[in-house]
């Protein structure tokens, strides 16, 4: 629902009836240039009137740990087997980088951000950093010189070893009830009683590493899951809706940078797709080095086909034990089975 509040105007709303795909996004300074030009601006609200507010207490479980989902972590993590460590490039030096200018307003949110942070002893909760390789962590501001004690994001090896931090965590579960990407957990059972144990398994996990969650970015008790692209149900997994109706409204790629995104996109897809290496080659063919840009009637087939493939893609679900089965191979005369495909026989 779209709320518009129009100068001189009175306020109404406007309801829609189908969900579409985003608008392309502009700057600040493009969208002040079009306002400029006499272009209309109208400020949109958008707000969903079928949510519904879940408190913890209300979640069966879930409502057994509240000192699980905090909004703040209070002090830093407790010493683990996994810290993270800063290895050196041989022979590189400190970095020496003078603060950027900020806006008042920005300064004034930096020193808030900075004064909150200190008192818990912290910049940013996640793992912690090895002494020695604090001072590599060190950054300046106006107000003073500071180094992180936890590991900040945003350095080359943090994502690994949050990685890392969280398969030893949750080994002993992994592939059995859970599955682990950085930091989004996705637990799964066949049943509701199987499920409430393994719920509970997990938080209870959590509190004895001393791991926090918010409450806000979690949801519980689904039968269904968007997760990582991919919807995830009893019978198998498919393609985000959203995702289709992205690739569906794509245009027709105009370069080389185009043709990459489109491809990166589809090919993040390609085993719902049979033949996608094939069938994307043309375009394939255009990101290739020293390749003179050419959209031909085979790139506009492989366009239009790998649109088509998506749309129509198949549910994929784990193999029943018993059932029958196709193999599709590759057979050659001079060398070893490259790959294989199975299929089921539904009977």
């Amino acid at each position: 629902m779209g709320i518009f509040n129009i100068p001189k105007e009175p306020e109404f709303s406007f309801q829609g009836s189908g969900s579409f795909a985003p608008p392309m996004l502009i700057s600040a300074l493009q969208a002040q240039k079009y306002l400029i030009n006499g272009c209309q601006g109208f400020l949109v609200s958008v707000t969903d009137a079928s949510s519904v507010t879940l408190r913890l207490e209300d979640i069966p479980v879930v409502c057994e740990f509240p000192d699980v989902f905090l909004e703040d972590l209070p002090s830093l993590p407790p010493d683990r087997e996994i810290e993270f460590a800063i290895d050196l490039v041989l022979g590189a030096g400190p970095i020496s980088e003078a603060p950027y200018c900020m806006a008042p307003a920005e300064l004034k949110e930096l020193k808030v951000q900075l004064e909150k942070l200190l008192e818990k002893g912290f910049i940013r909760p996640s793992l912690k950093t090895k002494p020695d390789d604090v001072p590599k962590t060190s950054f300046r501001t106006r107000y003073s010189h500071y180094e992180f004690l936890v590991m900040p994001f945003g350095l080359t090896n943090a994502p690994a070893r949050f990685i890392d931090l969280m398969n030893r965590v949750f080994s002993k579960y992994l592939d059995k009830f859970v599955v682990v990407f950085i930091d989004d957990i996705l637990i799964y059972s066949s049943s509701h009683a199987l499920h409430e144990k393994h719920l509970r398994t997990v938080l209870e996990t959590l509190k004895s590493e001393r791991l926090f969650t918010k409450f806000k970015k979690c949801e519980f008790w689904l039968d269904n899951v968007a997760f990582l692209g991919h919807v995830v149900t009893k019978d198998g997994i498919s393609i985000d809706p959203q995702k289709i109706e992205a690739m569906v409204d794509w245009k027709r790629p105009n370069s080389v940078a185009e043709v990459r995104s489109f491809l990166g996109l589809a090919g993040y897809y390609h085993r719902f797709m049979g033949d996608f290496s094939r069938i994307a080659l043309p375009m394939t063919r255009l990101i290739r080095k020293d390749t003179k840009f050419e959209w031909t009637p085979e790139c506009e087939k492989s366009f239009l086909t790998l649109k088509e493939k998506l749309v129509t893609a198949s549910v994929l679900a784990l193999p029943i034990n018993g059932e029958r089965f196709i193999i599709y191979s590759d057979a050659s005369k001079k060398g070893l089975v490259t790959g294989c495909v199975y299929q089921e026989i539904m009977l």
